[in-house]
């Protein structure tokens, strides 16, 4: 990211910063808004969209600064233009407006991100999303909309998948081919709920259906399966291989078969417990034996898996190095190339029966496992990313995978929609 500080500095001194429009104002959405706002030279915070606009407001006033009301495009526009930070309610009426350069979805919400994501991609604006739930569920369309319109869809630096992301393609630079792309958890039970995560989120300030989602398995499994949709690689097995390790993370090297990893054509991964955490890791092979030399020498091994990581994953702290690379390099720190290779299923937490509703990521009835696409095509398995609302049929039980046979989708959401036109888009 060294040539983005540069970028960033040049934009500074021309007085012509990056202009930021955020929609979410949550936990994630304010730490970026104060970070912006003090320590992003270059960049600007045009605007902040919230259905609550209280939360937009205090997104604003926890980075320092007074911002204006604006509820009309013309409005909002009329306020960028002078240089002033707007907070709205209408996040549709801040798309329609010039003088933004940059959206970020920090919303967490698949179906209003969904909306918001295609907005801006229709109005020509290079997105950022820190929503790895929309991006697990129809992010293969979503990329090729944005590439069809001449625009940059990526993942956002700083959460684990964008890390990823860029490990991948250094370690791909030094010739090596990588064969696992792993996320290192703290923390792995399917069955946690709201109740169980609510004192750890009042501790941390944070949502407790996002946090039960990090506990459950859901969180991890979508940022797998955005890893896999923009590498090509798949999972080893339904919910991948998630083994308990509380060595180092090189040690996990003794635990793959190369040879599978191989016929895999590569695998998205997590570990429980490893250390150093909470980061990623990547492995992979050289086929050159000279090379293979020199990685010995340099203390990676006798191979034929090598390990790399990076310690930390650093969120909303790296999201500015997105914002540029997007808008200044048309470089995408993470975006799916094809079409979909891993699908997050939903499968039930506890007991479900016949006419009960489905409730949301992080609730009590479901959580996500990471699936190969072609079996969940094959076996009509419901994405995780659309189950909430759904009206049972049937009785499911507990730990099953809920399929679309089993539900009633809610009529007119565009999320269905989505999938079904990256269903045939795709189609085998």
């Amino acid at each position: 990211m060294i040539i983005v500080d540069t970028a960033l500095r040049r934009r500074e001194e021309q007085d012509r910063p990056i202009r930021v429009a955020l929609v979410g104002a949550g936990f994630m959405g304010r730490g970026l808004a104060r970070h912006i706002v003090r320590s992003v030279p270059g960049m600007r915070l045009a605007a902040v969209a919230n259905r609550t606009l209280a939360s937009a407001e205090r997104a604003c006033a926890e980075a320092g600064i007074r911002p204006v009301r604006a509820e009309t495009t013309g409005r909002i526009e009329a306020e960028v233009s002078a240089g002033r930070t707007v907070v709205t309610e209408d996040a549709f009426a801040l798309l329609a407006a010039e003088g933004i350069d940059c959206l970020v979805d920090a919303t967490g919400a698949v179906e209003f991100g969904a909306r918001v994501t295609t907005a801006a991609i229709g109005r020509g604006l290079p997105v950022v999303t820190m929503n790895a739930e929309l991006d697990g569920t129809v992010g293969p369309l979503l990329a090729h909309r944005a590439r069809e319109a001449g625009v940059v869809l990526t993942a956002a630096d700083g959460d684990q998948p964008a890390v990823q992301g860029n490990l991948l393609r250094f370690v791909r630079g030094l010739g090596v081919t990588p064969l696992v792309a792993g996320n290192v958890k703290g923390l792995q039970d399917e069955y946690r709920t709201p109740t169980t995560q609510r004192d750890f989120a009042e501790r941390w300030g944070q949502n407790v259906h996002m946090v039960t989602s990090f506990a459950d398995g859901t969180k991890v499994s979508f940022e797998q399966a955005v890893v896999a949709n923009a590498f090509g690689f798949t999972v080893g097995r339904r919910g991948m291989y998630g083994r308990t390790h509380t060595g180092h993370v090189d040690e996990l090297t003794a635990h793959y078969d190369p040879d599978r990893l191989r016929e895999l054509g590569g695998v998205v991964d997590y570990v429980v417990g490893a250390k150093p955490g909470p980061g990623v890791y990547v492995l992979g092979t050289h086929d050159d034996p000279r090379q293979r030399h020199y990685l010995e020498l340099y203390k990676l091994g006798k191979g034929p898996l090598y390990s790399f990581y990076a310690p930390y994953h650093l969120c909303h702290f790296e999201v500015p190095h997105s914002i540029a690379r997007a808008v200044d390099f048309a470089d995408p720190a993470l975006t799916p190339t094809a079409g979909p290779r891993v699908d997050v299923v939903a499968t039930a937490k506890r007991d479900l029966s016949a006419g009960a509703t489905v409730d949301g990521i992080g609730g009590y009835d479901t959580y996500g496992v990471a699936e190969a696409h072609g079996t969940a095509r094959t076996q009509d398995l419901l994405p995780m990313g659309v189950a909430e609302g759904c009206v049972l049929r049937r009785a499911v039980p507990r730990d099953a995978v809920l399929t679309y046979a089993d539900v009633t989708l809610p009529p007119n959401r565009l999320i269905d929609a989505l999938r079904a036109e990256q269903d045939k888009l795709f189609a085998p």
